[in-house]
C-alpha cells in the first residue's frame, strides 16, 4: 500500500558489468522459462504481494481461452528487495520474465536500460485511454509509454473531528492547532514518516511541489532546488521542531505511525489511505471519530500537491512471447480487474472512471478526496537516476530537525547533480 522506493541512466559497460554480477543467478532461472514445453505459452508476472491478485490472474486466464496462462510469482515484500530481484535477473537477461510489476519511480531507470519494451499501437491506446494524467506520467520516459499503470495510491490528512472542528488547509495550520491541543492537555500529536528512507523523500517531495519548488529541470537532466524547494525545507524543519511530532518522528515509517494514530496517540496522521480499513478493524471506536481531508498544503489559497505511488506493469525486453505479455497485462489492469483490486486489496485505481463504480462508494468512501488529490498530483522526479537521488536525499535530510534550509539546498542541488552523472548501478 505505501510507496516506497530507484536509478542512473544504464551505459553499455554498466548493463555488462552488472551481467556479469548477475551470472550466478541464470543457471537457477532456467527453471522459470516461459512455455517451453510445446504447449500453450507461460506468462510469468513478477508482481508484489497482492492478496487478491491471484483471482485476477484466474479471470485474465479464463478470458484468455486457452491462448497462453498468466503464472503469478509473488516478489518479495520490501520494495527494494523486489528492485533487486528485477535488476539482476534483467540484467542477466533472464527470458522467463514476461510481466513485470515496477514501483512508479522505477519505469524510467528500467526503460533507460533498454530492459522493457514500449508500448505501441493498440496497447498503447487502451493503456492510455481513460488513464488518469499523474500516473501515465510515472509509465513514461523520453516521450514514449514503457508501461500501463495498474494502480495509484496518495496519501490523506487523517484527523480526529472531535478534537478539531476543520482540517487545517496549511501545514502551520496544523501546527498551530496541535500546539493548543498540547496546552489543553488533549491528543495533539501530527503523525507521519520521518525515517531516513523513500518516505522521507515523499514527505519533502509533497511540501516541495506544494509550494511550487523544482527539485529537478523538466528534463530531468539538471539539479534545480529553486526558492520553492527552500521553502518546502523551511516548512519541514518548523514542523520537526514544532514540539507536535511524535518523539520517534525520525525513525518513523507507515505502519508504526498508523499504530500510534490508531491508539490515540495523535490528533493528526498524514499516510496512505490503508490506514483506514486497519482502523476500523482495530479501533472502531476511535475510527468513528477519524475524518480524512486532502493533505495540507504551503499557503491557504493554493492546494497542495500530493506525492502518488502507485505500480506500473512493463514487458520485459527478454520476454519470448512479447504478444501475449501485452495482451496479459491489459487485462490485469483493465477497467472491471482495477475496480475489483480497488475493492478488495484497497489498492486505488488508475482509470478515473472506476472511482465513478458504485461498489467503489463503500470500499472507498474517501474516493473524491482521493480522485482530488490524484487530479493535481505530485509526481516525484522523472530519471533514470531516481534511486540515486532518493538515497542521498534521504541522507541529506534526516534528521529533519538539522535542516538549514539554504544549506541544506546547496548540500542537496550538488549531490543530486552527481547522482545524475553516476555511471554505476546501485543494485
Amino acid at each position: 500500500m505505501t510507496t516506497v522506493p530507484d536509478t542512473a541512466a544504464r551505459r553499455p559497460a554498466v548493463r555488462a558489468a552488472a551481467a556479469v554480477a548477475a551470472l550466478a543467478l541464470v543457471a537457477p532461472l532456467a527453471a522459470c522459462g516461459s512455455g517451453g514445453d510445446g504447449g500453450p505459452p507461460t506468462i510469468n508476472l513478477y508482481y508484489p504481494p497482492e492478496q487478491n491478485l491471484q483471482k485476477v490472474v484466474d479471470d485474465c486466464n479464463t478470458q484468455a481461452q486457452g491462448r497462453y496462462r498468466i503464472s503469478y510469482r509473488v516478489l518479495p515484500r520490501q520494495a527494494d528487495e523486489q528492485r533487486v530481484q528485477m535488476v539482476r535477473r534483467l540484467a542477466a537477461q533472464d527470458s522467463g520474465m514476461d510481466v513485470l510489476g515496477l514501483d512508479v519511480t522505477w519505469t524510467q531507470e528500467f526503460a533507460s536500460a533498454e530492459w522493457i519494451r514500449e508500448w505501441t499501437g493498440q496497447d498503447k491506446a487502451e493503456a492510455e485511454q481513460g488513464t488518469l494524467p499523474g500516473p501515465l506520467d510515472t509509465a513514461r520516459y523520453e516521450d514514449k509509454l514503457y508501461a500501463a499503470p495498474k494502480h495509484t495510491n496518495v496519501q490523506l490528512l487523517w484527523y480526529r473531528a472531535d478534537l478539531v472542528s476543520e482540517p487545517p488547509k496549511t501545514w502551520d495550520e496544523m501546527i498551530s492547532a496541535a500546539q493548543r491541543l498540547k496546552e489543553q492537555d488533549k491528543p495533539y500529536r501530527v503523525l507521519t514518516m520521518g525515517a531516513q528512507y523513500e518516505g522521507l523523500v515523499v514527505l519533502y517531495n509533497t511540501l516541495a511541489e506544494s509550494a511550487g519548488g523544482r527539485i529537478l529541470s523538466d528534463d530531468g537532466k539538471k539539479a534545480v532546488m529553486d526558492a520553492g524547494t527552500v521553502r518546502a525545507l523551511e516548512q519541514l524543519k518548523t514542523f520537526a521542531t514544532s514540539g507536535v511530532t511524535s518523539p520517534s518522528f525520525s525513525n518513523a515509517v507507515e505502519d508504526p505511525v498508523r499504530l500510534e494514530f490508531q491508539s490515540g496517540g495523535g490528533a493528526f496522521q498524514v499516510n496512505w489511505p490503508f490506514v483506514y480499513p486497519a482502523m476500523q478493524e482495530a479501533s472502531p471506536e476511535l475510527a468513528k471519530d477519524v475524518k480524512w481531508a486532502r493533505v495540507p498544503g504551503i499557503d491557504a489559497n493554493t492546494p497542495s500537491k500530493v506525492t502518488i505511488g502507485g505500480i506500473n506493469l512493463a514487458v520485459s525486453t527478454y520476454s519470448k512471447h512479447p504478444r501475449e505479455a501485452f495482451e496479459a497485462a491489459r487485462c490485469l489492469r483493465d477497467a472491471e480487474h482495477q475496480k475489483f483490486s480497488a475493492v478488495n486489496d484497497g489498492v486505488p485505481p488508475t482509470i478515473e472512471s472506476v472511482f465513478d463504480d458504485p461498489e467503489m462508494t463503500e470500499a472507498y468512501p474517501m474516493k473524491e478526496t482521493i480522485l482530488e488529490e490524484l487530479k493535481e498530483p505530485a509526481v516525484r522526479p522523472l530519471t533514470p537516476a531516481y534511486q540515486s537521488i532518493s538515497t542521498v536525499m534521504s541522507a541529506i535530510l534526516s534528521p529533519p530537525s538539522g535542516i538549514d534550509p539554504e544549506k541544506t539546498a546547496d548540500e542537496l542541488r550538488k549531490a543530486i547533480a552527481d547522482a545524475l552523472e553516476s555511471k554505476g548501478v546501485l543494485p
